[in-house]
């Protein structure tokens, strides 16, 4: 079921989606000199021989050379674009359903449309776009805005394309969902549990509604933008829905307030939550398939004084890898890590704050270690990956199943490995420090700034110095950076003030790389997110200096003596290879 677009709402999107244009961010990097045979020749896209095929399809037809590759499968729109957008100095578009607004498209009677090749595609803020095989036909754009009345802003697009779309744009009856259009209809599907759910009535829920496939497609551009959580929020005018894409949060919709109670409900109904109750928070998952591929969604409610507030974690086991090798980890600091995960028993701390990653290196040290012939045991809240050959218990506050009693009952199973998901409390880092002294290897996580901070942090949580100085083996803090953007990325020289600021000692005249902003990163300048490390390994002056309790200060001091990576050192090794900015390295490090 679709609904019609209104045609103020493209006013009501987000900069980056009221003039949803799919032009290629590469466009602007294409050398627009010469024929475009000759171009696409350069750039190893076709070789001389399917040139000269379609030379030849091109003379035999009489139509452009674009359409001839096209036509002869030697490019596709998305390849050849760049090279037209360039050499006409106009966007180019690969058209969509979805980007028609209907009553648009009616602006142009169907005959002229056909007889002039052109198809209207929306209207925004008093101009109509356009799209034309021949947008440099100024004659042609003339007659058009004589005839609508509007500014005309010409587009590129291909002529099949055009008259593909075209028949199905003038159709009687013609409608498009603004935001679902695309969407195929088994692109997300629910995996019901049919003894616990009903399936019959849930259908009898949303039966006609074009809310399933709203909420199929939040789900579907999440996983497709590698997104990590869906927040969807009330307000008095509007609902809104975020992503978080590299630990931000981007806006991406503002659906009608009047249909967010039955999103809200549509999103219950695939948790299994309880859709009458609106008073209390409430927790549940629920497995999705989405583009061939199993997704696991974490579904959470707040109740707010404008309504109930989602917010979805999205675990896609696909994107993610549990191969400490393939982290991004610098080799020396890998093999320190390597080396204390091959301690056959004491502490192994993962610090940082929430959304670093401790829980990915954490998994990713399980995978590494795990064998038939050791018995690996973790406690979790909540357990998101499962891992074979290994037995991971889910903490339950209703049973009053806590990590510390949790881990009370697993050192009754004769493990070799445990792994805490988190010590939060005195009595959890109590039995974890007792299990790495009686002969097991113990990994779990700390909320701390760096390396060093979490020796103090398990003492102000009671544990003894000399019992902390016999169990820890070590500590692995860990940040996640934005890389730059590979469509934006441009160099810049940062003042001597600045690299003075973040300590850096290299070359003060050398120039660095920053992400410009653009379509592909939603204007942040950053893609994609990698891991800084920072290593403290003990060793019998640590031990010693944690015995005697010696201040944060003469710890710190010590680690910078010996030379060990850094959080910081790490950050600025990445900046000067470029993959990401001295701004970002300054945002996550903490510097003195």
């Amino acid at each position: 079921m679709s609904v019609a677009v209104d045609p103020n709402s493209f006013a009501e999107l987000p900069d980056h989606l009221t003039l949803p244009l799919e032009m290629d961010p590469n466009a602007s990097i294409v050398e627009s000199k010469g024929p475009l045979g000759q171009r696409l020749l350069s750039a190893d896209l076709i070789g001389q021989e399917d040139l000269e095929a379609a030379l030849n399809h091109q003379s035999e037809k009489g139509q452009k050379l674009g359409e001839s590759m096209l036509e002869l499968g030697f490019a596709s729109e998305e390849q050849l674009l760049p090279f037209i957008e360039s050499q006409l100095g106009v966007p180019g578009v690969k058209l969509r359903e979805g980007l028609l607004d209907p009553l648009a498209v009616q602006l142009l009677p169907r005959s002229f449309a056909e007889a002039h090749k052109v198809l209207a595609l929306f209207r925004v803020h008093g101009r109509l776009v356009v799209a034309t095989d021949d947008p440099q036909d100024l004659d042609k754009i003339d007659r058009i805005e004589r005839l609508t009345g509007l500014d005309v802003l010409p587009v590129f697009a291909f002529l099949a394309s055009i008259e593909r779309i075209q028949q199905r744009a003038y159709e009687d009856g013609f409608r498009v969902d603004a935001v679902t259009a695309d969407l195929d209809g088994s692109a997300v599907e629910l995996q019901l549990d049919r003894e616990d759910i009903d399936v019959a009535s849930v259908h009898d829920l949303v039966d006609g509604s074009p809310v399933i496939n709203l909420v199929n497609y939040l789900v579907l551009q999440a996983i497709r933008k590698q997104a990590s959580d869906i927040h969807i929020e009330p307000s008095r005018k509007f609902s809104t829905v975020r992503f978080r894409i590299d630990g931000h949060l981007v806006e991406m919709l503002r659906p009608r307030r009047d249909i967010f109670p039955a999103i809200v409900s549509r999103i219950k109904v695939m948790a299994k939550l309880d859709i009458a109750e609106q008073r209390v928070p409430q927790d549940g998952r629920c497995q999705v398939v989405a583009d061939g591929k199993e997704v696991d969604l974490r579904i959470s409610t707040l109740p707010t004084v404008l309504g109930e507030k989602v917010v979805i974690r999205v675990l896609d086991k696909q994107r993610l890898t549990f191969d400490l090798h393939k982290l991004g980890i610098p080799d020396p600091t890998l093999s320190i890590i390597t080396d204390l995960l091959k301690k056959p028993y004491g502490l192994v701390l993962v610090s940082g704050p929430t959304g670093s990653g401790k829980t990915t290196t954490l998994y990713s040290a399980l995978e590494l270690i795990k064998s038939v012939s050791r018995n690996i045991v973790t406690v979790e809240d909540p357990v998101e990956y499962q891992i074979e050959l290994v037995n991971q218990v889910q903490v339950d506050s209703a049973r009053k199943l806590q990590f510390a009693t949790a881990l009370r009952s697993i050192l009754r199973q004769d493990p070799d490995v445990i792994m805490v998901g988190e010590i939060r409390d005195a009595e959890t880092a109590q039995v974890a420090v007792q299990a790495a002294l009686t002969g097991h290897l113990v990994l779990s996580t700390l909320h701390t700034n760096d390396s060093v901070s979490a020796i103090t942090r398990m003492m102000d949580m009671g544990i003894e110095s000399y019992k902390l100085a016999a169990a820890l083996v070590g500590v692995v803090a860990q940040r996640l950076v934005r890389t730059n953007c590979p469509h934006c990325k441009t160099t810049y020289f940062p003042s001597a003030e600045f690299l003075e600021a973040v300590h850096y000692e290299g070359d003060t005249h050398r120039s660095f790389s920053k992400g410009a902003g653009c379509r592909e990163c939603f204007d942040t300048g950053f893609k994609g997110r990698t891991g800084i490390y920072e290593v403290l390994p003990s060793n019998s002056q640590l031990r010693q200096l944690i015995a005697e309790e010696a201040p944060l200060e003469t710890v710190r001091k010590w680690f910078d003596e010996q030379g060990f990576p850094s959080l910081l050192g790490s950050g600025l090794e990445l900046a000067e290879n470029e993959a990401t900015s001295l701004d970002e390295i300054a945002r996550i490090v903490f510097i003195d």
